[in-house]
């Protein structure tokens, strides 16, 4: 305690980071070469995406965070070149993904798991993050949020809840057992989201990037959850979280 007021919540957050590099500008001609519009770039936002994009949210909702994620995380770029005036993305340049490495459970052993309210992991399945050690984390804390782009299956089934979107639901669909349905959240674009059946809906907006929407709805959803312990309430403040961000360009938080 200090001043009387509570500490702030404390989250861990575990996956794979890089770099989201925006190249905003305009494109008025073709290249005399080749029939392909010719880019000009006007402006460039640079930011930690992937968990490190997690991290950026909670931190926004006033969060106390730790990140462990790979190392060589600011080497790997996803640039994407985007016109300005209509946000319509030209192109996406991924480089350096073989730069991600593996996490062993040693370093996670090595914390104070009871300083933390609850862990987020961000998987995106780059190999960062292997099933074993996925399904120690899932063990590790009382309550462990999971976003994955893997296929679920029985190392999936501790986790308190586990976050994808439909066409991850889509992909995975065919391994669920009763078990990881009861833990699901399903975030289905401008329907909302779904838990135990039920549709969250959202408020219908612009939207003008849903790059990053996914993290913003994670970040909103763990830091509302460990706020009230109710999961219902937990989803709409994602929601809403989720559809602030996507009326923003590139890769935003709250």
């Amino acid at each position: 305690m200090f001043d009387g007021e509570c500490l702030p919540v404390k989250i861990l957050i575990i996956g794979e980071s890089c770099r989201d590099v925006f190249h905003y500008g305009e494109s008025v001609r073709l290249c005399p070469d080749a029939p392909v519009p010719v880019f000009k770039s006007l402006k460039i936002s640079d930011n930690g995406g992937m968990a490190k994009n997690v991290q950026r949210n909670l931190q926004s909702l006033g969060c106390q965070t730790e990140l462990i994620t790979n190392s060589e995380w600011e080497q790997i770029r996803k640039t994407r070149y985007v016109d300005f005036r209509t946000n319509h993305m030209f192109l996406r340049v991924d480089e350096n993904e073989s730069t991600f490495g593996s996490l062993s459970v040693d370093r996670l052993e090595k914390l104070d798991r009871d300083s933390y309210d609850a862990v987020v992991v961000s998987d995106y399945n780059k190999g960062y993050l292997s099933e074993d050690v996925l399904y120690f984390i899932s063990q590790w804390h009382p309550l462990v949020f999971l976003d994955t782009k893997k296929i679920l299956g029985p190392w999936a089934e501790e986790f308190t809840f586990i976050k994808i979107n439909n066409a991850e639901f889509k992909a995975t669909e065919h391994t669920l057992n009763d078990n990881l349905r009861s833990r699901l959240i399903v975030t289905r674009g401008y329907r909302g989201s779904e838990f135990l059946g039920k549709i969250y809906t959202v408020q219908s907006v612009e939207v003008k990037d849903t790059s990053g929407a996914g993290d913003t709805f994670l970040s909103g959803l763990c830091y509302k959850y460990v706020e009230t312990k109710d999961i219902v309430t937990a989803i709409k403040f994602g929601n809403s979280c989720s559809t602030k961000v996507v009326q923003k360009r590139g890769v935003s938080i709250l």
